[in-house]
């Protein structure tokens, strides 16, 4: 008997070894690539979907996110070497490619189409209008970045002089406008969620508008490479880009519950009902593209937000800071 057992044990140990070294092999299998995301939110509910339903992985990818706050530091993290992609305004990658450099960053996919914050004021407002921002202090963000520029066009669009009209105040850095409001600091604040809905919560605020209805549709969010990149590595590329297209996809077509179930743990902070709550508004603003897809319209209007908001001296032609390959042969599936 004992030798019976004994043999069980044994096999048992082999089987584990034998296993254990399978799936070892599979994960090696994995091409592994560093993503530099812009900020952590759930206005990047697509992105955390391919995550977790293994969208990646299916593609042959293992995806690590790393947090880079301003949309400055992520081309500087691309740039460098550190990650292989960033995920942040199109604007930047204008920005590097105005700056000279030789090997510049190219939009390969598209997420999110429109500005993520939502404007959130100090007092009630039953029928609130742009023009009770006016004489106001706004917490805007940083000078140059999309939320503090796609305010500055939405307000001059409406008759409103961002100069002269209200103050907006780019001094405070992005991580730090909640807090800021909170201690007391501005009429308005314009915000991402899950920070806006705290705000409320809390009963220091209430959304008032998205920045996003009221600024037009625009490459807001978007995956860039070096152009070096792109072409040295189609295959990740293209498999990054389908794994986007089904997250995408499965956004459009599941019930805001199901979408937070599939994310909640990216968002352990957040309850629930909250996270539903959250990815309704995102998409009662319509903010999540159909496809990858970025048109030549919308990168002009980026560029039109920029140039107007006195950060974009010369503008860039569309087909050489967008590459729509990968999204087109898609899409043509």
């Amino acid at each position: 008997m004992k030798k019976f057992i004994t043999t069980i044990i044994i096999f048992l140990i082999i089987l584990g070894v034998i296993l254990f070294f399978a799936f070892k092999k599979d994960d090696n299998n994995l091409k592994h690539i560093k993503v530099a995301e812009v900020t952590h939110s759930v206005f990047y509910a697509p992105q955390y979907l391919a995550l977790s339903l293994g969208y990646f992985e299916d593609e042959g990818l293992d995806v690590e996110l790393i947090l880079t706050p301003g949309a400055d530091k992520v081309t500087s993290a691309v740039l460098s070497g550190d990650v292989q992609i960033g995920f942040c305004g199109s604007e930047a990658t204008i920005y590097v490619y105005n700056g000279g450099e030789k090997d510049y960053l190219k939009t390969f996919a598209g997420l999110t189409k429109r500005d993520g914050s939502f404007l959130v004021s100090r007092e009630k407002y039953d029928n609130f209008k742009l023009d009770d921002l006016k004489g106001k202090h706004i917490i805007g963000g940083r000078q140059g970045g999309m939320p503090e520029m796609t305010l500055e066009w939405a307000l001059r669009e409406n008759g409103i002089d961002p100069k002269n009209d209200v103050n907006i105040d780019t001094s405070i850095a992005f991580a730090a406008m909640s807090g800021a409001f909170i201690g007391g600091t501005g009429d308005f604040v314009a915000l991402f969620e899950p920070q806006a809905l705290e705000v409320e919560k809390q009963g220091y605020g209430y959304v008032v508008a998205s920045l996003g209805e009221i600024g037009g549709v625009v490459p807001y969010t978007a995956y860039n490479a070096k152009t070096s990149y792109i072409k040295n590595n189609p295959d990740v590329i293209e498999g990054f880009v389908r794994a986007i297209q089904k997250a995408l996809d499965y956004v459009h077509n599941n019930s805001n519950e199901k979408i937070a179930e599939a994310i909640i743990d990216y968002f352990p902070d957040t309850s629930m009902n909250d996270l539903v709550k959250i990815i309704g508004r995102y998409k009662d603003a319509d903010s999540w593209y159909d496809t990858t897809l970025v048109s030549e319209k919308d990168f002009n209007h980026i560029q039109t937000i920029a140039s107007t908001a006195g950060q974009l001296d010369k503008k860039v032609p569309f087909d050489k800071l967008v590459d729509t390959t990968f999204s087109t042969k898609i899409n043509n599936e």
